[in-house]
């Protein structure tokens, strides 16, 4: 009787598993797929005056991308960006709960300031850290001038500018880094700890031998993640620099935007081959990732 019945069930359950399907594809098509076919075919044809897809261009706006003298220098800054984000984002989050779980006093209050960044937003931060970036009355040239040093425009030379933002960006960051490594130590066995310590194992050897790599699951994720939100930052370079002074923090996302919407422009042509060039970018940056870092993950 089940192997008769069992064929009549089956378009029944494969009817209920697409109606429950359904909602996330119309998702996916709408959100995904819809925007990034329309990317690919707005990046193969001119603009009229209102962004409007002109006529088939073929690849001249990617030729015309790396022929600009311009496109080079964004390609370097998004790099040295994403590189002067993640590395002290994550690293830094490692060293925050490495000390946090050293037994200290007060590890709980510290726990939370720390995690304190995760509650956010960007434009809450950006915010805050203009006030602070102040060259007049902002917190980081008053400390300076304790100290005897100058005032600073950290947001105004182009030598600075760029390392501003990414302090901004690394703190914004660090919230969600710790939160994610202090519970990636919360799974790690005690059993596994005490067996460590009974043989001699504590403090920096504790931490190189034990503890890191069997967090490699969570900063192997964590460096994943973090390079993709870096490669599509855009708020807080809106806020604080608008991509100057002279173009110094202007990233391949913000290159998009002034291409697309800034200053009465519409290239969508252009902006569309530009984020069709970051959408590779991502894929292979996450492919290196995946083929180079996670050879040293250590899965419990």
């Amino acid at each position: 009787m089940a192997g008769v019945g069992t064929p009549s069930r089956r378009p029944r359950e494969q009817l209920l598993a697409w109606a429950f399907l359904l909602p996330s594809v119309v998702v996916f098509a709408l959100f995904v797929f819809w925007p990034l076919g329309r990317s690919l075919y707005l990046s193969t044809h001119g603009s009229d005056l209102f962004g409007g897809a002109g006529r088939f261009t073929g690849l001249d706006n990617y030729r015309d991308l790396f022929t600009a003298g311009g496109f080079g220098r964004v390609l370097a800054t998004t790099a040295l960006f994403t590189l002067l984000t993640v590395v002290p984002s994550v690293a830094g989050a490692l060293l925050v709960v490495l000390l946090l779980e050293a037994r200290i006093r007060a590890a709980r209050f510290f726990r939370t300031a720390f995690a304190l960044p995760f509650a956010f937003s960007v434009a809450t931060a950006s915010v805050v850290f203009a006030i602070i970036y102040n060259p007049a009355i902002g917190v980081a040239n008053g400390l300076l001038g304790r100290v005897g040093i100058d005032r600073v425009r950290w947001l105004t030379d182009p030598d600075i500018a760029l390392p501003a933002l990414c302090a901004t960006t690394v703190w914004m960051s660090l919230g969600y880094n710790v939160l994610v490594l202090s519970a990636g130590i919360g799974a790690i066995p005690p059993e596994v700890v005490e067996a460590a310590r009974l043989d001699g194992a504590t403090g920096l050897a504790l931490a190189r031998r034990i503890t890191v790599p069997l967090l490699s699951p969570q900063l192997f994720f964590l460096v994943v993640v973090t390079t993709i939100h870096a490669l599509q930052s855009f708020g807080q370079i809106h806020i604080l620099t608008k991509g100057g002074p002279d173009r110094a923090t202007t990233t391949l996302v913000y290159s998009i935007y002034t291409e697309a919407f800034a200053y009465g422009s519409s290239d969508y042509g252009a902006a569309s081959a530009q984020a069709v060039v970051l959408l590779v970018i991502v894929l292979a940056c996450t492919l290196v990732q995946f083929r180079v870092l996670e050879r040293r993950v250590h899965y419990r």
